[in-house]
Order: structure tokens, then sequence, then C-alpha cells
């Protein structure tokens, strides 16, 4: 077991390549699709994933991608079943477990994620169809009184029980905590909340024997809120957010793959290019961006088969700036430049 989980940890802890989110839920992707009038059926949903795994060179600069359940069990224009075209391109498959986030009862404004219950029999389906790693998102909604301390300890425990039963069934698991963006919060306070939140999510992980060398940290960087008056400079950005993870994050863990978390696209490659220029650090740090990965991939699409080619130059492009930032090599002139 624990060489099937460094084996996978090794594949997705590559230098240069970051992990694709491609993970959204029927709503979430529902409403990407809408920004480009087209209708969410199982059809265009299974044409756009296909479109994005059978990217030319994207094993270049991806080393896993994020399913959503259905998907895991979709096919190919030729008939190749999707997590199997991925790991041809060198692609670790990976998997969304959680089952969304409700209401913290008796706590107003916090949230806190369910989906354990079947968890593990879920897992061993899953890793029949391919997944190797799988993903559980918690969400903390911030305000000069959220999130609570009991939604902060109920998320890092739900998180730790996902860990280790992924841990248990030979599944890498990623944990990820999301501090949101929304809101008119400082920097100074999206610091105070992120760090409260991994401290509390790494004792949480100890506890339940979580091995901390064989998963993978997603967490948010620390930003000003999107409404806030004064947004900060990339390397302001780096700058708070690696003063937080030196605080609370293990040197064990391999690795921290971000969320864009609402970020544009040039913001998420710009931030994290400035975040490896500060130096070597305990983990590698690199991307799991969703949107900041796919918006620009949609424009080219806009669901029309004569367009695939344009949307798989743009998602070539994306994850090919990021894995120069994965590396603090990308410069903004890159931005310009064909893939």
């Amino acid at each position: 077991m624990t060489t099937e989980l460094q084996a996978t940890v090794d594949a997705l802890v590559q230098k240069g390549k970051g992990i694709l989110a491609a993970d959204e839920s029927g709503p979430t992707i529902a409403k990407r699709f809408q920004a480009i009038a087209l209708d969410s059926t199982e059809e265009n949903r299974r044409a756009y994933r296909s479109l994005l795994l059978t990217t030319p060179q994207a094993g270049r600069y991806l080393s896993g991608v994020i399913f959503y359940e259905e998907t895991l069990t979709q096919n190919a224009d030729d008939g190749e079943p999707l997590p199997q075209l991925a790991a041809r391109q060198g692609i670790v498959p990976g998997i969304k477990v959680d089952a969304g986030k409700i209401p913290l009862a008796l706590s107003p404004g916090d949230e806190i994620t369910q989906g354990l219950d079947g968890l593990a029999e879920r897992l061993q389906g899953y890793k029949q169809h391919g997944a190797r790693f799988a993903k559980w998102r918690a969400v903390y909604n911030v305000s000069a009184t959220l999130p609570s301390r009991a939604a902060v300890e109920a998320n890092a425990e739900a998180l730790a029980r996902y860990a280790a039963i992924c841990q248990a069934e030979g599944v890498v698991p990623i944990v990820e905590p999301e501090v949101l963006i929304d809101g008119g919060h400082t920097m100074a306070r999206c610091a105070e909340v992120t760090q409260a939140v991994l401290q509390e999510v790494f004792r949480a992980l100890q506890r339940h024997r979580v091995a901390l060398e064989h998963m993978l940290l997603k967490p948010s960087m620390v930003v000003p809120g999107k409404t806030h008056a004064q947004q900060a400079s990339p390397a302001e950005v780096a700058a708070a957010t690696l003063r937080v993870l030196r605080r609370t994050v293990p040197a064990a863990v391999p690795g921290i793959n971000f969320l864009s978390g609402g970020q544009s696209p040039a913001e998420a490659t710009a931030n994290l290019d400035a975040l490896n220029r500060l130096g070597a650090q305990p983990w590698s740090l690199s991307f799991s961006y969703g949107r900041a990965l796919q918006d620009p991939v949609l424009q080219a699409w806009q669901g029309k088969a004569a367009q695939v080619r344009p949307a798989q130059d743009a998602l070539l492009q994306r994850a090919r700036l990021n894995g120069a930032a994965s590396e603090g090599k990308y410069e903004a002139a890159m931005e310009a430049a064909s893939a």
C-alpha cells in the first residue's frame, strides 16, 4: 500500500507540472456552459472533457487531472475510456469524492462538506476505473466573525477522516481547505483565517494518523477579498502566502498545489510564479487550477467541433505558462506568445 501511494505521489509531484481540476459538479459546469450559450447535456460534457484530455502534449505540463464521477465512466470519441486516455498521456486520473457543501447547523454563515458515508466502497469502485488520487474540498466564508471555531474544527475533522479513508484504500488524498475570496476583507484577515484553518487541518490529519508524505495540499493563496479596495501585487501575495505556509504546513508534505479560487488566468499564473521566485521550499509549489486553466478553453471552443483545435491550443498555452510559473520562470510577455 505504501509503495502504491508513493508511486502516485511521485507521478503527481513532477517539476514543471501541475494538476488540471476538471471536476465541476453538474450545476457548476452548467454555469460555465451557459457563459458560451451551450446546453449542459451529458454529450456536451463528454465532448468537452474529451477535448481537454486529447490535447496533444498536455502531459508535458499536466501530471494529473481531477474528474467528476460522471467523467470517470465516459469515453472519448474513439471509444477509449477517458481515464485510460489520460493515463496514456502520462496524466494521473483522480476523482472528486465529496458530496458538496451544506450549511453548518447552528452556525449561521458557515458551511460543512458532506460525503463521508460509504466513501471506502466508492473509492474501491473509482480505483477500478483508474482513479489513483482523490480530492475533498472544504470551504470557509470570511468576514469579521466567520469562519466560526466550530466550522474550522468540523471541516478539519471531515478532511482528516476523508484523507485517512483514502490512504487505507491505496488512494492519495488531496486535502483542499479553500478560504473563499468573496467579500471585502483585508489581506491580513485572509492570512489570519488561512493560518487558523491550516493549523487545525494538520492537527486533525495527525490525529487520524494520515501519512503526510502520501498526501497533497490544495490551499487558497492569501489575497484580499475581491471587493476590498486595496488589491495586492504578486510579490505581496507570494510573501503573505509563504509566511502562512511556513508556519503551518509540515515539511513532510511533498507538494502544495494551489487552487485559483476566482483569480483570472493571468493573475493565478503570476502569483504562482512570484511564490516560486522566493527560493526553494520544503514542498513543491505548483497548481491545481480549474477556471484559471479552462476559461480560455471554453471561450475558444464555444461548443463547436470546428473549434476543438484552437481550444486545445488555449489549454496547452495556459498549462505551459503555469508549468513555467511552477519553476519561477514565467514572464508576462509569454502571455502573448503562441503555444
